[in-house]
């Protein structure tokens, strides 16, 4: 009769853990999925803020009359033909 109560007992259980698995799961994922929105929120107002630089804009140096560019594409040289 005990191995008998014993089976019976799992048997409760197993249907207790699924019927609150079937509660809780949601509520879990709901959370964590809020979490990862915030956080993708968080990351991307920080990209909103580096909006104000001007990327690859030229500017002229009034003291030295030299172009400088933002860009980092490398030294101009100006090359004159030599004949």
């Amino acid at each position: 009769m005990g191995f008998l109560r014993t089976i019976a007992i799992m048997i409760l259980i197993w249907y207790a853990l699924k019927f609150i698995a079937r509660l809780a799961f949601p509520a879990l994922i709901k959370k964590y999925m809020q979490k990862m929105e915030d956080q993708f929120k968080q990351q991307q107002g920080g990209f909103e803020k580096k909006e104000d630089i001007n990327i690859g804009e030229t500017v002229i140096d009034k003291k030295t009359k030299t172009k400088t560019s933002k860009d980092d594409v490398g030294e101009y040289v100006d090359y004159e033909e030599v004949e």
